[in-house]
């Protein structure tokens, strides 16, 4: 009898059996029974990430041994920042990363640094916050209606904020606000509910080589990274952010700020972060590919089965100094279905963090459109394009056909169940509308023009700079 021994991921980057994982994938491949997967051509990975708690299905599929059963011999490493994290995976020192999900829609764009990124998997669903500091919190309040029991009335609006805006600029003081990255999920929810407050965020004019974002702004978003957030706020360098997880509770834990709003509550259920790779790599090793987006999906799952419940575990592996590194409560506050505003005012917010359920983790087009439409309204994208372009840029980024397949053969696996993914024969990779938003503006990603055009603030057809 073959006694397979792995030694503990638990502690480590990296598993030390590589002999182990590959015997274990021959086991696993001899049972495919709908569609024969090829060897990995390449079985050395290495992986980028940012510590965030949403980079989660990475650390799951690594420390629930997803990667080994999957023939991958896979080492993890967490990065400055995210442009050293793209750079990597351009470069090639990275084979794929947790990414912000403008970050290959960008790069194969032309904005900023030049590259195809493909996504086959998206990472998650909701995770952000918008926190501000103590002193603008005492200038809100007054803006903000009670509930009967005399706590804040959520969501909040940038409404509360704008006499607060308008006060600095009257006195002559810049109201700086940060963000993670000009492409970030962040930027785009920050400016959105801002703008639904009547608030200007600036624009972009790259094609003037102003790439501030802070043209007519009557707030000033500049680029902080996500961990350096509360210590930035708490300097009084910026008044107010809006990043992921978990470094908006840390400002509650740290008696230094208050999280005013979520993303859920900007927009409900919104894509977050994907997991990107080179169209090169994807062409180059096809069965790779494939076979790290069955570990993922197989890691998004394991994190919302039964309603939650790994969530503790995963909340101890993310407290892990080789991964997120923030203190187990700070990390669990959001992680497992509760969001903590001020100080004592906890309340359940079950799905802050999603990672399989709603089609979550499946990369539909209407998802990678949105996104260029808040970086034409902005002023990233700086001419009118029509809606064949959006379409084609999405499709040449988001690769559901890929995830497909991947989904599938788990399915043929039985490792999962058809019912929990789209309909692989009638989906067209475009969402239904989308009504939930803040300002109760309706999102069709099959017509981005007349999404864009509905906006008060921000370009519309025709608008230059």
């Amino acid at each position: 009898m073959l006694n397979l021994t792995f030694i503990n991921r638990g502690k480590g980057f990296r598993s030390k059996s590589k002999i182990g994982a590959l015997l274990l994938g021959v086991f696993l491949f001899s049972g495919l029974n709908a569609e024969e997967l090829g060897w990995p051509e390449k079985e050395e990975l290495t992986f980028g990430f940012i510590k965030l708690t949403d980079m989660a299905p990475i650390a799951i599929a690594y420390e629930n041994g997803y990667f080994e059963d999957e023939g991958l011999y896979v080492t993890i490493e967490a990065q400055a920042n995210w442009k050293v994290l793209l750079d990597g995976v351009i470069d090639g020192r990275l084979d794929g990363a947790h990414m912000l999900a403008g970050q290959p829609i960008a790069a194969t764009m032309g904005f900023g640094t030049k590259a195809h990124i493909i996504t086959p998997f998206s990472m998650d669903l909701n995770g952000n916050g918008i926190t501000v500091s103590n002193a603008i919190w005492e200038q809100m309040k007054p803006h903000i209606p009670k509930m009967a029991d005399g706590r804040p009335q959520h969501p909040i609006k940038a409404d509360a904020l704008k006499p607060v805006v308008e006060k600095y600029k009257a006195e002559g003081k810049p109201f700086n606000m940060g963000m993670v990255f000009p492409v970030s999920t962040h930027n785009y929810e920050l400016r959105y509910w801002l703008a639904a407050g009547g608030i200007h965020p600036g624009f972009y004019a790259p094609h003037k080589g102003d790439i501030s974002g802070q043209l007519n702004a009557d707030a000033l978003l500049s680029v902080t990274p996500p961990p350096q957030m509360p210590a930035t706020l708490e300097a009084g360098t910026i008044y107010g952010y809006c990043v992921g997880e978990p470094w908006n509770q840390q400002a509650v834990f740290k008696g230094i700020g208050v999280p005013v709003i979520t993303d859920y509550e900007i927009w409900k259920d919104n894509p977050e972060k994907v997991f990107g790779i080179t169209a090169e790599f994807a062409e180059k090793y096809p069965n790779t590919t494939i076979r790290l987006t069955r570990a993922l999906i197989r890691a998004a799952m394991w994190l919302d089965a039964n309603d939650n419940a790994n969530r503790p575990a995963a909340v101890k592996i993310l407290s892990q100094s080789n991964y997120v590194g923030a203190d187990y409560d700070v990390i669990a506050n959001s992680m497992t279905g509760t969001f903590e505003y001020e100080k004592g005012d906890k309340r359940e917010v079950p799905d802050f963090n999603v990672f399989f359920r709603y089609n979550a983790t499946y990369p539909y087009y209407s998802d990678a459109i949105w996104y260029l439409t808040q970086m034409r309204r902005w002023g990233q994208i700086a001419e009118d394009q029509t809606d064949d372009w959006y379409k084609e840029m999405a499709a040449q980024v988001y690769r559901p056909d890929i995830y497909a397949k991947a989904a599938k053969s788990l399915i043929a696996d039985k490792l999962a169940d058809a019912k929990d993914f789209p309909d692989f024969a009638t989906e067209d990779g475009y969402r239904e509308p989308q009504t939930q938003f803040i300002d109760g503006i309706t999102y069709d990603g099959t017509k981005p023009n007349e999404y864009i055009n509905k906006f008060p603030i921000g370009l519309k057809a025709g608008d230059k700079l």
